[in-house]
């Protein structure tokens, strides 16, 4: 008997709707071989960059200290 195992990660997309970086932290379930399945649910309307392992705390996005950045050297 195959009880379901999940793992807990960090995924990294972009949402069709918007240009900038989003992420998400969520359990998901594992197939037979550890790779972690994404439901279709939740894949819609998003392109996938990354799914890494855990909970990631994302630092800086592309494009976060441009916005309201308006020093020039």
């Amino acid at each position: 008997m195959h009880t379901e195992q999940y793992r807990q990660v960090t995924v990294i997309y972009y949402s069709d709707d918007s240009l900038q970086l989003q992420h998400h932290v969520d359990n998901f379930p594992e197939n037979q071989h550890g790779r972690v399945v994404l439901p279709e649910g939740f894949k819609q309307d998003k392109s996938i960059i990354a799914v890494c392992d855990g909970e990631v705390e994302i630092l800086n996005r592309i494009g976060d200290r441009i916005i309201g950045h308006t020093d020039v050297a």
